[in-house]
Formats: structure tokens, C-alpha cells, sequence
């Protein structure tokens, strides 16, 4: 039986913390915030983690 690959973008792109949830980025952050409303743009600094719904998805691409 070969090996479980996992699939390297997701593992670049998610982490997974003690209490066992899925740390993610913030999407909108990269260039020409400027623009951006002050409160969104402190906002965007907050810790994002992945839904319910989508962490078993996570988790079976990051293993």
C-alpha cells in the first residue's frame, strides 16, 4: 500500500493548533491598504481559523 501523500499547498497554507484547530490566513491583506477602511484593516490582523464544515477536508489534506 504506497504512502498517504499530503498535499503541500495546504500544509504551506494551514496550521494546526493544541486545541486542535485550523489556523488560516486572511484573505485581502496583501498590497494597497491604503485604501482600506481603518477597522477593517485592524481586523484583518486577527487570528482566522477554519470552519466546521471545512476542517475534516483540512485535516485529510494536511495528514
Amino acid at each position: 500500500m504506497p504512502k498517504m501523500k499530503s498535499v503541500r499547498g495546504a500544509v504551506k497554507r494551514f496550521k494546526v493548533k493544541k486545541s486542535g484547530k485550523i489556523k488560516r490566513g486572511s484573505a485581502f491583506r496583501s498590497h494597497i491598504l491604503t485604501k482600506v477602511d481603518g477597522a477593517h484593516h485592524r481586523k484583518s490582523r486577527e487570528a482566522r481559523y477554519v470552519s466546521k464544515a471545512d476542517e475534516k477536508l483540512v485535516k485529510a489534506m494536511i495528514a
